[in-house]
């Protein structure tokens, strides 16, 4: 992967310069071996952390890296083009990152931020439950606080969460009161006592880093885990995860580049009738259709990025970035395994770990049927 990326400063290009670097040395050798035994890579998130790449899109002042969000998902993409459920998890750790960020206390963020955004510890984002994924407002995990103010007293199940039992904190939404605005925002630790978690999900792509249920037993979180005011949780949820969605669309881009890279050194190599499959027209013209899909997928999702650092708003675009770049990883996946015929279906090459590692992004981070429900509403708010 070589894309000739526009980028803001000249520190942003040395970022995405070492971004390759490390994604080249630590991330490509590793992620065949991991996928294919569904063993998580101990250790590599450390890395990651010191050399600050899980922190880039928050202040220096609290360990972060001062980056702009376009930077930041340029960054996610390379990482991304190498081993998905990295991208991924390093996706999920700043998203359970921004309540804390944005909604807590000036103590708070002093006392528990610079370790989230050194990568000294990763973490989570606990809001599904099984019988509540699109509708968040359909919570029934309990936080019940105590009477002697000692804390909130958390019961009951949440689901699919990314890191799940690997994780050092989550970023968990609870229900304090009946309705949809009852429900609260904690910093939960992930050794809380009364805390389990199941076996990780046997999933479909995404197999190296767990994604796991978790089980409250009555843990109890300390008063000052409370994140914003009780009842926030929903707002808190929401605009956390209009950035999050951006990271998914860079995710899910840098995925479909690696695909089309594939592709075009496939059709580059493999010969028939005397030719070069990408001279034939055909396939050419596939290989183009492909490779401007990928360009429309990051040209979206900049885009969001850019309303977003300008402090605009950026929700509809966020939705429609997300639902773009991740059916395109989807098209594109399917299109490269097409390229490579036979051996496109077989594990001796990568694509069909793509096609399948592109499926999910259509589905987390909100559906995409969900985006079409929030690109819809926006418009009719804009109307």
């Amino acid at each position: 992967m070589d894309v000739d990326r526009l980028l803001p400063t000249p520190e942003a290009a040395d970022l995405i310069a070492l971004t390759r670097e490390i994604a080249d040395k630590e991330l490509s050798p590793r992620v065949n071996e991991h996928e294919a035994a569904e063993t998580y890579p101990e250790g590599l998130f450390t890395t990651l952390g010191q050399a600050g790449l899980l922190g880039l899109a928050y202040p220096e002042e609290y360990g972060g890296g001062g980056q702009p969000y376009e930077v930041y998902l340029q960054v996610l993409e390379e990482l991304a083009a190498r081993w998905a459920a990295v991208a991924v998890a390093t996706s999920v750790h700043t998203l359970a990152c921004h309540p804390l960020y944005t909604f807590g206390t000036a103590e708070q963020k002093e006392r528990w931020l610079p370790a989230m955004l050194e990568g000294r510890t990763i973490g989570g984002y606990s809001l599904s439950e099984p019988q509540a994924g699109s509708d968040a407002a359909a919570l029934s995990c309990k936080a019940e606080r105590q009477d002697d103010g000692s804390g909130y007293r958390i019961t009951g199940t949440k689901a699919w969460i990314t890191h799940g039992g690997k994780a050092a904190f989550y970023a968990l939404f609870a229900r304090t009161a009946p309705g949809s605005h009852g429900i609260s925002c904690f910093l939960a630790p992930g050794d809380a006592e009364g805390l389990s978690f199941g076996a990780p999900e046997r999933k479909m792509g995404l197999q190296a880093v767990p994604t796991t249920s978790a089980y409250w037993d009555g843990a109890l979180l300390d008063a000052d885990r409370l994140i914003g005011d009780e009842g926030q949780g929903l707002q808190i949820a929401f605009s956390a995860l209009d950035s999050g969605r951006l990271g998914i669309a860079a995710c899910a881009t840098g995925l479909a580049q690696a695909a089309l890279d594939a592709a075009v050194d496939y059709a580059n190599e493999r010969t028939t009738f005397g030719r070069r499959i990408v001279d034939h027209q055909g396939l050419g013209f596939l290989l183009a259709d492909m490779a401007a899909a990928v360009d429309a997928a990051r040209a979206t999702y900049l885009d969001a990025a850019r309303r977003r650092d300008l402090g605009r708003p950026f929700s509809r675009q966020a939705s429609a970035a997300k639902l773009i770049a991740t059916d395109t990883a989807m098209k594109v996946t399917t299109d490269a395994v097409q390229v490579l015929g036979g051996y496109g279906y077989t594990r001796e090459f990568p694509v069909e770990r793509y096609m399948r590692e592109a499926k999910i992004m259509q589905i987390f981070e909100g559906t995409n049927q969900i985006q079409r429900l929030v690109i819809s509403r926006g418009l009719s708010r804009q109307a």
